[in-house]
C-alpha cells in the first residue's frame, strides 16, 4: 500500500548546530543543515500511523510537522537521543484518549524502564500526567492495524538494535555493522535510510564510506543517509556521493510501499 515516511529527525546525538560550535556546517543558512535528533514517522493511510524512536526533539518535531496521532512506537535502541522524548507521548495519549502500544527489543525495554521509571512501576503520582505505554518485547514481525514491519537486528558497537522493514522500504539507524543473517530481511528493499555518521571511523556507526558500501551490497533504487554530524555539510557532501544516494534531511517525505 502507498504509503508516507517523514523524517522527523536525521542528526546525531548532539544535533546540528552543536552547542558553543562555530564551525560552517552549525553556522550555515542552508535549512537542511539544521538536523534535529534521529527519528522517522510512517503513515499507512486509513490503517496506521507508526512512530520509530521519541527522540529528544519529539515535541518540536510533531509540532513542525503535524503528527497528532501514533497508533506504535518502534524503539530501535534505548539510547538518550532515541527515547528522551518519551514523556511527551502523555500530549498523544491525551489526543486519542488512551495508551500507546510500544515496541522494543529487551535491551531497549532495560533502558527504557529504568529511565521513565515512573512510567511502568505502577506507584501512583500526584501532579504532573504520567505517559500511558503499552510495553512488548519484540520477538518477530510487529502487526500495527494491518500494518506489517519486520525488524532488522543490527549492531551498534557492542549492543545488540534493531532497524524495520516494511514492504519495498527498509530503515536502518545507528548501526555499526549488518550481520549476515540479517542480509536476507532487507534483501530487495528499493528505498533505505540508513546509517552515515561521519566520514572518520566510528566505533558504533557507519562512516559514508561503510554506508556506501552497505547500499553497494543492497542495490536500493534510492538510498538516504542518516544520524549524520556536522562535519558533513549538505550540499558539499552530496556533491560528492554517487547517483541515487544523498543526505537526509529533516521533513524529507519519502512515498513507500509498504505492506498493509
Amino acid at each position: 500500500m502507498t504509503s508516507r515516511v517523514t523524517l522527523l529527525g536525521t542528526g546525531t546525538s548532539h544535533g546540528v548546530p552543536m552547542i558553543g560550535c562555530a564551525c560552517s556546517t552549525c553556522r550555515s543558512a542552508d535549512p537542511k543543515d539544521k538536523r534535529l535528533r534521529t527519528s522517522m514517522y510512517l503513515d499507512v493511510p486509513g490503517r496506521a500511523r507508526i512512530l520509530v524512536d521519541a527522540s529528544t526533539d519529539l515535541r518540536q518535531q510533531c509540532l513542525t510537522y503535524g503528527v497528532t496521532r501514533v497508533d506504535a512506537v518502534l524503539f530501535t535502541h534505548g539510547h538518550a537521543d532515541h527515547i528522551l522524548g518519551l514523556d511527551d507521548l502523555r500530549s498523544l495519549n491525551t489526543i486519542q484518549g488512551g495508551p500507546i502500544p510500544c515496541y522494543g527489543n529487551a535491551e531497549a525495554w532495560e533502558a527504557i524502564k529504568q529511565t521513565f521509571y515512573y512510567a511502568f512501576d505502577g506507584v501512583p503520582r500526584q501532579g504532573g500526567g504520567v505517559p500511558q505505554l503499552v510495553p512488548h518485547t519484540i520477538d518477530g514481525p510487529i502487526v500495527v492495524d494491518g500494518v506489517t514491519v519486520t525488524p532488522v537486528p543490527l549492531w551498534h558497537g557492542r549492543l545488540p538494535i534493531l532497524g524495520f522493514r516494511t514492504g519495498n522500504f527498509a530503515y536502518l539507524t545507528d548501526c555499526s555493522d549488518i550481520p549476515e543473517s540479517s542480509w536476507p530481511i532487507i534483501a530487495g528493499v528499493e528505498v533505505v535510510v540508513i546509517d552515515a555518521l561521519r566520514d572518520e571511523p566510528h566505533d558504533t556507526h557507519f562512516t559514508i564510506a561503510q554506508a556506501l558500501a552497505a547500499v553497494e551490497r543492497l542495490r536500493p533504487r534510492r538510498a538516504y543517509f542518516t544520524h549524520m554530524t556536522h562535519d558533513l555539510p549538505h550540499a558539499a557532501t552530496n556533491a560528492r556521493l554517487p547517483a541515487g544516494v544523498e543526505l537526509a534531511y529533516d521533513g524529507l517525505v519519502l512515498d513507500i510501499e509498504a505492506d498493509a
